[in-house]
């Protein structure tokens, strides 16, 4: 949608005068007239749909946008209305963009129940746009809200996802008493199915490999060996039970590793595959060392 022009929006109020319900009426008197009416016309495009779809209104109620539209337009030059009208605007703009994004972040897109407390939010507002009265200092609150965000997310997450954590906590409690399986540092586990002769990468090395990475319920999530292309990478560009098995795989070797969450994304929820607190379970073809 195109912005609307400040210069054409007064020079529509200049030449329109309202009726009864607020809704302009147009007077072509002058060239100006009409080419103001025209010009009006052409930056209304696409705005009804911007309204009812970014800003959420109900677009049965056109006469009342029209009345806002109308007053705000021609109080432009008041100092007091500008000031007024400026507050309406940005209010909207917390109400349909900005507690709606933290809810979503907090809450997940499918909560419509949960929200942040609007008048708190308002309150701390007021109180930093004012520099007037505030409980806490602009540094503390930007330290206080990035601190009780993560935790408070933590804790949606570890309510939403406590029982598939304790399912991949016991899940790799029983690798570690399997047959055949190795242990590596921090909980990760392999089994050997080829055991290579080459050389062992470090840390700086970049590596090209085959592999499929499975959840414990056997769901593929990621696979070279469905791109029919094996994968080029550095060692220490990959999460760290990748990293830290590679270092201790010899080229030519084929591995099943098993990855604890703690070595792989943890609770980070990327709303893919791979749910938070999963345990990885990888197929891995060491094919080569890049030189």
């Amino acid at each position: 949608m195109k912005k609307f022009s400040v210069i054409a929006a007064l020079v529509v109020a200049a030449i329109v005068s309202s009726c009864g319900n607020g809704t302009p009426k147009a007077d072509l008197k002058e060239e100006l007239d009409t080419l103001s009416y025209a010009a009006g016309m052409t930056q209304s495009q696409g705005l009804k749909n911007y309204l009812a779809v970014q800003m959420g209104v109900d677009t049965t109620y056109m006469d009342e946008f029209i009345k806002g539209l109308n007053e705000a337009a021609k109080a432009s030059d008041d100092p007091k209305s500008k000031a007024y009208y400026a507050g309406v605007q940005i209010g909207q703009q917390i109400s349909n963009q900005i507690i709606r994004s933290i809810n979503y972040q907090l809450f997940g897109p499918e909560d419509s129940v949960n929200t942040v407390s609007v008048d708190n939010f308002l309150a701390g507002f007021v109180a930093g746009v004012t520099e007037k009265g505030g409980l806490m200092t602009l540094h503390e609150a930007d330290s206080t809200a990035m601190a009780m965000f993560q935790s408070f997310r933590q804790k949606q997450i570890e309510k939403e996802f406590g029982e598939w954590k304790t399912q991949n906590e016991e899940y790799m409690a029983n690798i570690a008493k399997k047959e055949g399986v190795q242990a590596l540092s921090d909980g990760i586990f392999y089994e050997v199915e080829v055991e290579g002769k080459g050389e062992v990468p470090t840390a700086d090395s970049k590596v090209k490999v085959n592999y499929e990475g499975k959840l414990i319920d056997g769901t593929v999530f990621d696979s070279s060996y469905k791109r029919n292309e094996p994968a080029v990478f550095p060692v220490g560009g990959v999460i760290p039970g990748w990293a830290k098995a590679l270092q201790a795989m010899p080229v030519g070797s084929k591995w099943t590793l098993y990855i604890p969450q703690e070595q792989a994304y943890g609770a980070a929820n990327t709303g893919g595959m791979i749910k938070p607190y999963s345990a990885l379970v990888f197929s891995v073809e060491l094919l080569g060392i890049e030189k």
